[in-house]
């Protein structure tokens, strides 16, 4: 590998993990770079995802005091979002791609609608009552079917468990964020560990990717912390179109 490709990868792999840190959608950064640089799709993809995990795993770092009081719910979460990771890399691998590519636009597109509304939502189904309420059943489907998608190809999953949190659960947006981050790393893990058993990773652009993702990471979570809550609502909502936007181009 040239040095210059080394760089791109690397500096994809920083881009890449501040929009995981801050909501998701890094994917769309380092993804087109490996296709770019003359990658086949698959190889790339699974390349990426292998690659980003760091990231991740920094993000959810940087979210430590807000992860911190909510271990029981993360650990009643984490095997639904291992399930939905696994089936999602599965399905990546053994299925054809073309009718989920049509259907991903539109799925991120409506995560993003979903959490630009999530506020007026709450109140509404909350009227009446004392406290905000937990919504066991949403919690449970929206987060496997996150985790699949996940799995499968992981752009803007982050919106996505935002979406999904921020209405089944009765938290701040920074707790909400914290578990999405968690939940991130783990899907993403899972799906990693499919495609390193299944081969074909290209090693030297996941060692850029990662070295890259790691800084970006924990960026990007202390970007997210710094935010107001309705400037990260702003943030994420414009992560989540332009994802789609890309999507559909």
């Amino acid at each position: 590998m040239s040095a210059s490709h080394a760089l791109f990868i690397a500096l994809a792999g920083v881009g890449a993990g501040i929009f995981n840190g801050v909501a998701g959608g890094g994917s769309l950064i380092s993804f087109p770079i490996l296709l770019a640089l003359g990658y086949p799709a698959l190889t790339a993809n699974i390349t990426n995802t292998v690659g980003i995990w760091p990231g991740y795993v920094a993000s959810a770092a940087g979210f430590r005091a807000e992860i911190g009081d909510q271990r029981d719910r993360l650990l009643r979460l984490a095997p639904i979002g291992l399930a939905g990771g696994v089936a999602g890399a599965l399905l990546l691998l053994t299925t054809s791609s073309d009718t989920f590519d049509r259907v991903v636009p539109w799925l991120v597109l409506g995560a993003s609608a979903l959490f630009a509304a999530q506020p007026l939502l709450r109140r509404a189904l909350d009227r009446g009552a004392a406290h905000p309420r937990p919504r066991p059943v949403l919690l449970v489907a929206g987060v496997f079917a996150a985790s699949v998608y996940g799995g499968y190809f992981g752009a803007a999953m982050g919106v996505m468990f935002l979406a999904v949190l921020g209405l089944a659960l009765p938290v701040s947006l920074a707790h909400t964020s914290g578990l999405r981050a968690v939940l991130s790393m783990i899907v993403n893990g899972i799906a990693a560990v499919v495609f390193l058993v299944h081969g074909g990773l290209a090693w030297e652009a996941v060692a850029w990717l990662a070295l890259g993702s790691l800084f970006g990471g924990f960026l990007g979570a202390r970007l997210a912390l710094s935010l107001p809550a309705p400037a990260l609502r702003v943030v994420v909502v414009v992560i989540g179109v332009g994802t789609a936007i890309k999507l559909f181009a």
